[in-house]
């Protein structure tokens, strides 16, 4: 006996019921659910049971249950959460509808509508001519002209952050290369009109903050939503194939920097000194301009008061004249008397030891005395013959001395 047989559950005892008829039965409820669910009519003539077309209530009930519970699985599926450093982007069908902010949100579920929730606050990086390390270099990138025509390495990170993720996610395709290709850009116009020293050493800062403002320029001018934050240059250096000339060149430049220093301490020890000695011998020539003009101004006047004097009494002037010129004269001379009428005997007299002993204070009348003793008749006759003017200073000391010694 068959498996399909009618009568094979009730021959055997109360057996399995006919397979084939339990899915026609199921099938059938099926389609009067959907038929309700529709609003036509469910078909009633088919094979089986007299009572094949009514479905069971319990099963009906089953089946809206299940269907509620997915319904609100479904929506349930809508609610998210925006962190306060995130921004919910929300697609309707793929098309941008809003940005939500901070907070628990919700959105129809999918497929309706999905959301994208972007970071704001995450700091983002891109390298240019480098990938991860600087030794692992991109010298298509690296590689670029500056404006003396020298070839240069440069390697440099770019971080930015978002300001408006609608912009970051729709308005560019690959926002993250656009970056990257805004700030090679960038870089090349800065250093192309850039001298190689000032990017390689003293500039470095000032490049850096040039090319800030142009990438930030081109990506507004693409609407990316990015706001670039710094850019930090790693490496700047020569070509490897030129490296040890150029290290040749620094090292030139480096000695005549020292050399130019050493010149410039030398000019700045000797030009002082040569201005000073160029100012004392200017200032000695008119110290002694002015003095030469003094004295023949004094001089000048001199003799113009000496005329005055010799009109009035030519004979008198005349003398005094003669007088004060011998005092002049004689007083910076040795003096001797000579009797030239005499017997031959001679009285010597030195005027100028008895001027400087006169001078030290030591009384030397007594030795001239004692010394010229035995000659003292002769000197009696000497001494009116051969008078010699003395200064007006030695006369009166050996009269005062004279008269101490009476």
């Amino acid at each position: 006996m068959g498996l399909n047989d009618p009568q094979w559950g009730k021959k055997n005892g109360g057996g399995p019921p006919d397979l084939e008829e339990a899915l026609r039965n199921l099938n059938k409820k099926i389609e009067g659910l959907f038929a309700k669910l529709s609003g036509k009519k469910p078909n009633n003539g088919g094979t089986g049971n007299g009572g094949g077309g009514r479905q069971p209530k319990g099963f009906a009930g089953g089946i809206g249950l299940i269907l509620i519970i997915v319904v609100l699985i479904w929506a349930a599926s809508g609610f998210y959460i925006v962190d306060a450093s995130q921004r919910g982007v929300v697609l309707r069908f793929g098309k941008y509808l809003e940005a939500t902010q901070a907070g628990p949100r919700w959105h129809l579920p999918f497929p309706i509508e999905t959301v994208e929730v972007v970071s704001l606050s995450q700091v983002r990086t891109v390298e240019v001519g480098y990938r991860e390390n600087v030794k692992n270099k991109m010298l298509k990138e690296s590689l670029m002209l500056t404006d003396d025509e020298n070839i240069i390495d440069i390697q440099f990170a770019v971080q930015y952050f978002l300001k408006d993720p609608a912009d970051y996610l729709f308005n560019n395709r690959t926002p993250d290369e656009n970056v990257r290709q805004a700030a090679e850009t960038a870089i090349r116009e800065v250093v192309g009109k850039s001298k190689m020293d000032f990017v390689l050493y003293e500039g470095r800062e000032q490049v850096a903050a040039s090319t800030t403002k142009l990438i930030q320029d081109i990506l507004d001018r693409y609407k990316s939503g990015i706001v670039v934050s710094k850019v930090t240059m790693q490496n700047a250096q020569p070509p490897e194939q030129v490296q040890a000339a150029f290290d040749d060149a620094v090292k030139a430049g480096q000695d005549r920097e020292r050399q130019k220093n050493e010149g410039q301490a030398y000019a700045n020890d000797v030009i002082p000194k040569a201005k000073g000695a160029a100012a004392r011998l200017m200032q000695e020539a008119d110290g002694y301009k002015q003095r030469v003009v003094a004295n023949a101004e004094g001089d000048a006047s001199r003799f113009k008061q000496i005329l005055v004097e010799y009109e009035k009494a030519p004979q008198v002037t005349r003398e005094r004249m003669y007088i004060d010129m011998m005092q002049q004269v004689l007083s910076s001379s040795s003096k001797v008397l000579v009797d030239q009428k005499g017997n031959g005997s001679l009285l010597y007299l030195p005027l100028d030891k008895l001027i400087q002993s006169t001078g030290s204070g030591t009384p030397p009348l007594n030795e001239l005395q004692t010394s010229a003793g035995k000659s003292a008749n002769n000197a009696e006759q000497v001494a009116p013959q051969a008078v010699v003017s003395e200064p007006p200073t030695a006369r009166e000391s050996l009269r005062g001395r004279d008269r101490e010694a009476r």
